[in-house]
């Protein structure tokens, strides 16, 4: 018996569940909770889905559901054209997870948390979005406890930092992982006194990247009196405060960065002492924004897996919009350490650095 071949206007969802063979709600669930499918089950859902070409009929699941099929999702001032780079790459993958899903993202421009907040209450008087995606998490954040008290779904991208028990679920990136990581390479490469640029105390991503540094430092037995060093994020204050360390009676000779903002500017404060980055004083940042790979010499630097943590953030929503029953869920991501010249001797030292 041949196999039935659709066209693009027969393609239903009980179309796709039977080439699968498979039920309805099988299929159901590999658009909208995947995690629920064994792998082999969700492989064959997934084939069968991408043969036919199957998408949702947006409009008939609007009727039927009262739902427009859209995630909110704010739009944060541009603050700084090198870590900005961050969020241009997670809002991309973001809305690629999102029309996988049948869904799409709604973006509203606000310049602080109140507005943002305002933008919430407006576009919920509307009906105008199903649920929110939120970005830059904070202690203390209003976002989040408005969206809860609410029981309105949404998902952030950061930990709901200051909270003992999260209340709303969360995907993150493990930036305490990224920076001890950095510092074990700085070991490999015989350096000993590892300092830490940083922001301001308060901040939990800056705290949580900082005490990765701390905690893989004091791993390896090496000092930490001195050595940490905090202020607002910009290449500017990178110079400032790594310059501020190496005038120290021992300076040290590794730097372990919260953005590479920071970086680059430790990188010209190098320079201006005659030193080489890499060969002299290795120095590591954070995100890998593309001025890593620009400058000269390439900078080492932790990327943030930020287009896992998109998926993982839109399939989490999903899940919670097809079942508000289902309890948070929390992914903590690892990122990668993504060495260059930066970092790097040419013949690491085995001998301890003063």
């Amino acid at each position: 018996m041949s196999e039935r071949v659709y066209t693009r206007e027969q393609v239903t969802l009980e179309a796709v569940a039977r080439h699968a063979r498979v039920s309805r709600q099988t299929i159901s669930n590999a658009l909208n909770a995947p995690h629920r499918l064994a792998p082999d089950t969700l492989a064959r859902a997934k084939q069968a889905i991408d043969s036919l070409g199957y998408r949702p009929n947006q409009a008939a699941r609007s009727l039927r559901t009262s739902s427009s099929q859209l995630i909110g999702f704010r739009i944060e001032p541009t603050r700084d054209g090198i870590n900005g780079a961050v969020l241009d790459r997670f809002l991309h993958a973001l809305c690629e997870a999102a029309d996988r899903h049948g869904y799409n993202v709604l973006l509203f421009a606000a310049a602080d948390d109140a507005k943002e907040i305002e933008g919430y209450d407006d576009l919920l008087r509307r009906r105008a979005v199903d649920g929110f995606a939120l970005a830059g998490t904070h202690p203390g954040d209003a976002r989040t406890a408005w969206l809860a008290e609410r029981g309105l779904p949404f998902i952030t991208f950061g930990r709901p930092w200051g909270e003992r028990r999260a209340s709303h679920a969360w995907v993150d990136v493990d930036g305490a992982a990224g920076t001890a990581a950095a510092v074990d390479h700085l070991v490999e490469q015989g350096h000993r006194r590892i300092a830490f640029l940083g922001w301001p105390a308060g901040s939990g991503v800056g705290d949580d990247r900082h005490s990765g540094w701390l905690r893989a430092v004091r791993a390896h037995q090496l000092p930490t009196r001195g050595l940490a060093a905090r202020g607002e994020d910009g290449v500017t204050t990178g110079h400032a405060l790594a310059t501020r360390l190496f005038q120290q009676s021992s300076p040290p000779t590794g730097l372990v960065c919260a953005s590479d903002s920071l970086a680059l500017g430790a990188m010209g404060a190098v320079t201006d002492r005659g030193l080489a980055a890499g060969e002299d004083v290795g120095v590591v940042g954070f995100d890998d924004t593309p001025v890593a790979v620009a400058v000269s010499p390439g900078l080492s630097s932790v990327r943030q897996p930020v287009e896992q943590a998109a998926v993982t953030l839109v399939e989490l929503l999903a899940e919670r919009l097809a079942d508000a029953t289902v309890a948070p869920a929390e992914k903590l991501i690892a990122p990668d350490l993504i060495v260059r010249p930066s970092s790097t001797r040419s013949t690491p030292s085995l001998v301890p650095s003063s």
